[in-house]
């Protein structure tokens, strides 16, 4: 890995009403260069389209790198960097027993990041931060045009 590659990226989802369509996007920017992506599903969930966001930026990178991935989920923040531990010991259930909710898009995030250095980042949504506002106005635009 080269420890000069220093990828950011922002995501972010959302589905309205939830569950319904669905939009999600995600910027990455690697020195000067920036890329965007974003889809949409026709009914979906807020948490699946967030989960999608963040496999979609680190599907797109062609080799191991390190990564900033700042999401507005906590949903997706704490379960990768808390819960999914957990999950897997569990045979992929939850606390209460029952199948964790999302697991294929889950399984996807866990491979996506597997060969990366990924700093997982919070910020609060629609509190200001220019690439997060940027990141749900493409999130938004992709779930409209459906």
């Amino acid at each position: 890995m080269d420890s000069d590659t220093v990828v950011e990226a922002w995501t972010d989802g959302g589905a309205k009403p939830n569950p319904g369509p669905g939009g999600w996007a995600a910027i990455l920017r690697y020195g000067s260069v920036e890329r965007e992506l974003s889809g949409a599903e026709p009914a979906t969930t807020n948490n699946r389209m967030e989960l999608t966001a963040a496999c979609a930026a680190l599907e797109s990178l062609k080799r191991p790198c390190r990564v900033v991935l700042h999401t507005d989920s906590e949903y997706v923040r704490n379960g990768i960097t808390r819960w999914h531990t957990g999950w897997v010991r569990r045979n992929w259930r939850n606390a209460a027993g029952d199948p964790v909710a999302n697991m294929d898009l889950w399984r996807r995030l866990l491979a996506a990041a597997a060969p990366h250095e990924v700093e997982w980042r919070w910020v609060r949504g629609h509190s200001g931060d220019a690439m997060n506002e940027r990141a749900d106005a493409l999130a938004t635009a992709a779930r409209q045009a459906l």
